[in-house]
């Protein structure tokens, strides 16, 4: 079977920093590698993988301002659509614009869903609705104007997330700043528990930073570390006592979810979009509905078994697991 993985190409396959689906397109194309599938990985050409590559933008979109993301958008997936007749499969994970070359080419295309960043864009969606397959990442991120070939969990390489029984003291904010992930909430929540907080992330929304982030930043109890690349990643979710997670929009999956519960540590989240699918409450976080059962979460979160967590994250969420869930999913539309 020949698969062509099509990942976005504002970063790198797989990311430095941010860039959560081209680290899911890079998980499911090493993933199938690991499992004999022939793929074709069309990213930037900075990219890393043990398949092979195509590519037509050398370097993301997104750090080079000479770049017109719209540009480099179409001609990258024209660069792979024009080749389709070469694969049996192709796997989207750019979104809607691919699904509009769809009825130009033979070859039968998956798209995986990453969530929804509009409903002005369900259009597109729903015309393709007939003749394209599409899969969620979660079952609480599906629309009921769409049909659904699956629902196949986002999986990750658990090798690259170390487990750590015994973390430090601080809380830790990991993800977009932005207001829909909640980092004033869990600067509150981190003020009124008593505990240090660490931020790590894109600053998304520099407006929302500088009014309700940056004048709590001390370096001291609230710290912000920047974009943290995957070893410090690794570290800062292996090294807290809990991750803050208090989100105000229905969150379609949340990999630093995941990824922190492979390190061990509790998740605390509001009871929000997919988190009832990642978290197990009681068990490997907590499900809460406001930053003050927020803070009651954090006193609780040293009775969690962090090797629990990791147990519970391996059995739902790798990237093997992943794998083997698309090919029967490629298998069931090739058929």
């Amino acid at each position: 079977m020949k698969v062509a993985v099509l990942s976005p190409a504002a970063w790198r396959t797989p990311p430095r920093m941010y860039g959560p689906w081209e680290q899911v397109a890079s998980n499911i194309a090493e993933g199938l590698i690991e499992r004999g599938i022939d793929v074709t990985l069309f990213a930037t050409g900075d990219s890393f993988t043990k398949g092979k590559l195509e590519y037509i933008c050398e370097r993301p979109y997104s750090e080079n301002t000479d770049l017109d993301p719209k540009v480099w958008e179409c001609l990258h997936i024209s660069h792979m659509m024009e080749q389709a007749d070469k694969f049996d499969l192709i796997h989207n994970n750019y979104d809607f614009l691919p699904l509009t070359y769809s009825r130009l080419i033979k070859t039968p295309m998956v798209t995986t869903i990453h969530g929804f960043s509009s409903p002005k864009i369900l259009p597109v969606y729903k015309k393709y609705n007939s003749t394209g397959f599409y899969v969620s990442i979660s079952n609480s991120d599906r629309s009921p104007e769409l049909n659904y070939i699956a629902t196949v969990y986002n999986g990750i390489d658990p090798s690259v997330f170390t487990f750590r029984s015994e973390p430090e003291d601080y809380l830790l904010f990991f993800g977009r700043i932005h207001p829909e992930k909640g980092t004033y909430e869990s600067i509150q929540i981190a003020r009124q528990s008593g505990r240090k907080l660490i931020i790590s992330g894109l600053i998304q929304d520099q407006d929302y930073y500088n009014r309700k982030v940056k004048p709590y930043i001390n370096n001291e109890d609230i710290v912000y570390v920047g974009n943290s690349g995957q070893e410090d990643r690794d570290k800062l979710l292996g090294g807290a006592y809990a991750l803050l997670h208090p989100i105000g929009f229905e969150e379609p999956f949340g990999l630093s979810v995941v990824e922190s519960m492979f390190c061990g540590t509790p998740v605390i989240a509001y009871n929000k979009g997919s988190m009832p699918e990642l978290i197990l409450h009681g068990k490997t976080g907590f499900l809460v509905q406001n930053m003050d059962e927020a803070v009651e979460a954090v006193n609780a979160a040293q009775f969690i078994d962090r090797k629990y967590c990791r147990d519970w994250a391996a059995s739902k969420f790798t990237r093997k697991k992943m794998a083997d869930k698309y090919l029967a999913v490629y298998k069931n539309i090739l058929r």
